[in-house]
């Protein structure tokens, strides 16, 4: 049947079979052929990186016509760096420890029954992402490391640079001996094979969302099969009274200036009463170039500074703007990130050591931070290799999702006759 008479559920059903074939031969492929795979799929990103470029250009061209955003476009921006580092994340998945056939508890029953727990993939996982071409080789790269399939489902600004990284990484999995459809592209911009794939039970395994509110509420919405996800990265960095000033000045910037458009990226700032440099910290953001809207107190310090609305204080602004308020102590900071927090990334400024370890303890995020920019909120920054996304929930994984995220176990049982009585 030709794909001008197929439905995106006859679609995508036909990839999660050729994804359950090519799974059940990853599961007994050796961690050495794997690691080979992802090797020679690093270097064919390497050799495609004139094609990927000019496949990025044209995705490039089509969204600026479109409007897109200066951070999302950012977001979708190749260059040969950014090609260079895909591909050396993709060979420090392949360096890290095989999380697979782990013995993670091992009991002796009573009766002389061995019992283990032991790690095994998930299975097939369908992966929904926007923008951030990269996304196609990192999820590649740690779904199959972990003896998981993909499909992938990109978004269409970046239909021509995801297609060209596929072909190489494709490329290098089969060279390797391992099946190509153990990673897939979906190869259609239709936004009903995002329905099909949420409704694949008992065909796909995961689901993981990577991309805007919309997108991320829409499979929380509507999927039928497990999702690991996040819907907004609403970071704060608190700057306490405690604080070293010119640290937290370049902490600050740092944490939202050096890519606004990342979910990792500090969106708004809270400023201890007791904190002597406030107005150097305001001063420093808008001079980095970006719009600061403040409480009436932080307007007070600068007549650059816009009045702060109601929804500033839950925007993840994903772009040179951020919110500031003054906050009286730490407990009023702890009052405000648990009323508008995300859950993501939340970090505290501060020389006060028990103050930082009472942050570290009540902020209930999934990464939480002394002393160090929000911006390290990533799977490669954590020496995980790259990251399958974050995850704000509380159930299987949380923070960066890596291999161990992309795994399950069984229990194994070894018994030499034993009946229950």
């Amino acid at each position: 049947m030709n794909d001008m008479t197929q439905t995106p559920e006859m679609l995508i059903a036909a990839m999660c079979a050729r994804a359950r074939a090519a799974g059940a031969i990853l599961a007994q492929a050796s961690d050495e052929q794997k690691v080979r795979a992802l090797m020679l799929a690093a270097q064919a990103l390497r050799e495609a990186t004139p094609a990927i470029c000019a496949a990025n250009a044209r995705d490039m061209e089509n969204a600026a016509a479109n409007g897109l955003s200066p951070a999302m476009l950012d977001r979708l921006r190749l260059d040969e760096a950014r090609i260079e580092s895909t591909a050396a994340g993709v060979e420090q998945v392949a360096r890290l420890t095989n999380p697979l056939g782990e013995i993670i508890e091992e009991t002796v029953r009573p009766n002389g029954m061995t019992l283990q727990r032991v790690r095994v993939p998930l299975g097939t996982i369908g992966i929904i992402y926007e923008s951030r071409p990269n996304v196609t080789a990192d999820a590649a790269a740690l779904c199959l490391r972990a003896g998981n399939a993909a499909i992938l489902r990109g978004g269409s600004e970046a239909v021509e640079s995801n297609r060209a990284i596929h072909a190489a990484m494709a490329q290098g999995i089969g060279s390797a001996g391992l099946p190509v459809d153990a990673v897939q592209l979906v190869p259609t911009t239709d936004r009903a094979a995002v329905g099909a794939l949420l409704r694949a039970a008992g065909m796909i395994d995961l689901i993981v969302p990577r991309g805007g509110k919309s997108l991320v509420a829409r499979v929380q919405e509507e999927a039928r099969v497990p999702v690991l996800a996040h819907l907004d990265g609403i970071n704060h960095s608190y700057v306490h009274s405690s604080a070293d000033p010119d640290m937290a000045r370049a902490l600050v910037v740092n944490a939202k200036m050096r890519r606004t458009g990342i979910c990792g990226a500090t969106e708004t700032v809270l400023i201890d009463t007791g904190f002597p440099d406030a107005a150097s910290i305001v001063k420093a953001l808008i001079e980095a170039g970006c719009a600061v809207r403040g409480d009436a107190a932080v307007c007070a310090l600068d007549p650059r500074v816009s009045p702060a609305s109601d929804e500033d204080w839950d925007t993840e602004y994903l772009d040179a703007i951020v919110s500031i308020a003054m906050v009286d102590g730490l407990d009023d900071a702890l009052a405000h990130i648990a009323a508008h927090a995300s859950h993501h990334t939340d970090a505290i400024i501060a020389e006060d050591a028990p103050a930082a370890e009472r942050f570290l303890n009540a902020v209930d995020s999934a990464i939480v931070m002394w002393n160090a920019s929000t911006q390290f909120a990533d799977g490669g920054e954590f020496g995980l290799g790259a990251e399958i996304g974050i995850s704000t929930g509380r159930l299987h994984a949380r923070g960066p999702v890596a291999l161990e995220g992309l795994t399950t176990y069984k229990w194994v049982v070894r018994g030499t006759g034993q009946t229950r009585p």
